[in-house]
C-alpha cells in the first residue's frame, strides 16, 4: 500500500473519530437542555443547542415541543450511530486485505441507518409542516435529503463491496 494511501486513510480515522466526538457532544448537550426545559426551567429551550431557540414552540404547544425535540435527539443519536459504526470499521479495516465479511455487513449497515435517518428526517419534516400550518412558523433544515442521498451511495458501495468479497473468496479458492 503506499504511504500517500496509508496517510489518508489515517487521517480520515483521526477526522471521524473527532466527528463522533463533536456529534456525541451535541447530542448529550441537546439531550440535557431538553430536560432542563421540561423539568427544571423553560428558558433553556431559547438554546437548546449553538443557539436553537424552540422556547416559542414550548409555549405554543408542549406536545409539539415534546416532539420535535425527540425526533431532533433520534436523528442525532443515529448520525453518532453512524460516526461509531464508521470510526470501528476504519479501527478494524486491514488495508491490505479489506474485502471481509465483518467490513461489508459494516458498509451494509451504515447505509440502513443512513437510510432510517433520511427517512426519520423526511417525516419530521413533514410533521413541521403540519406544525406550520397551525400557525407556528418553523424554518428548520433537516437534512431528509442529504441522508437519504447518503444512504442511496453507501448501499451501492456496500454491493460493490459484496461483490469484492465474492470475488476474493473465488480467488482464494483457486490458489
Amino acid at each position: 500500500m503506499p504511504a500517500k494511501s496509508t496517510t489518508i486513510f489515517t487521517i480520515m480515522k483521526v477526522f471521524t473519530f473527532i466527528f463522533l466526538i463533536g456529534i456525541s457532544i451535541k447530542t448529550g448537550a441537546m439531550l440535557i437542555s431538553f430536560f432542563v426545559s421540561l423539568f427544571i426551567n423553560p428558558e433553556a429551550a431559547k438554546n437548546l443547542y449553538m443557539g436553537l431557540n424552540l422556547h416559542r414552540l414550548l409555549v405554543f404547544n408542549m406536545t409539539h415541543y415534546i416532539s420535535i425535540v425527540s425526533l431532533l435527539l433520534i436523528i442525532s443519536a443515529l448520525q453518532v450511530t453512524i460516526a461509531l459504526i464508521t470510526f470501528n470499521t476504519f479501527l478494524k479495516l486491514d488495508l491490505n486485505n479489506p474485502f471481509t465479511e465483518t467490513t461489508g455487513k459494516q458498509i451494509l449497515k451504515i447505509s440502513y441507518i443512513a437510510l432510517t435517518t433520511g427517512l426519520l428526517a423526511l417525516c419530521a419534516h413533514g410533521y413541521t409542516k403540519v406544525i406550520s400550518k397551525s400557525g407556528f412558523a418553523f424554518s428548520f433544515n433537516w437534512g431528509h435529503a442529504e441522508f437519504l442521498f447518503l444512504a442511496g451511495v453507501i448501499f451501492i458501495i456496500a454491493q460493490i463491496f459484496k461483490r469484492g468479497i465474492e470475488i476474493q473468496s473465488e480467488n482464494e479458492l483457486t490458489v
